[in-house]
């Protein structure tokens, strides 16, 4: 059985709740991620998208104005932002289970614990990652 610690992206970027939504944006521009996690001693307490981001930038509590713009999100944090107490699965829950959730719930990804503390996560990326190699593998053998 393909687990989710089989395919999984190991050690994801986190932030903690008081982490400005600044530096949310740029850390997820930087390592090209959509979720990112928000922790506190190791646990999952909320997860940042990029969609609670665009919510953000288009709340109307954003000015238009560039300067008043940047001390604004300077300001606001990812606890402000995030998706409090997400769900989440297991490191040794089926890779199958873990796609069933994303694609009924409509998920990005998935925060991947192990007795409680994150361990990695799991995105729709990394389910097609692994099912592109199983057509590989599939389409090489005899």
């Amino acid at each position: 059985m393909l687990t989710v610690a089989d395919i999984m992206t190991p050690n994801p970027i986190t932030v903690e709740r008081q982490t400005p939504l600044a530096e949310v944006i740029g850390l997820m521009k930087e390592r090209a991620c959509r979720q990112v996690p928000v922790v506190e001693h190791g646990r999952v307490i909320g997860i940042i998208t990029d969609r609670d981001v665009r919510l953000a930038m288009n709340s109307p509590f954003v000015l238009h104005e560039r300067r008043q713009n940047q001390e604004l999100l300077q300001n606001v944090t990812a606890e402000a932002c995030m998706t409090r107490d997400p769900m989440t699965i297991d490191a040794s829950a089926s890779a199958e289970q873990a796609a069933q959730l994303l694609r009924t719930y409509k998920f990005g990804g998935l925060p991947v614990v192990s007795q409680g503390k994150l361990v990695g996560i799991i995105t729709v990326s990394d389910i097609l990652g692994s099912y592109l190699e199983l057509l590989r593998e599939k389409s090489s053998q005899p």
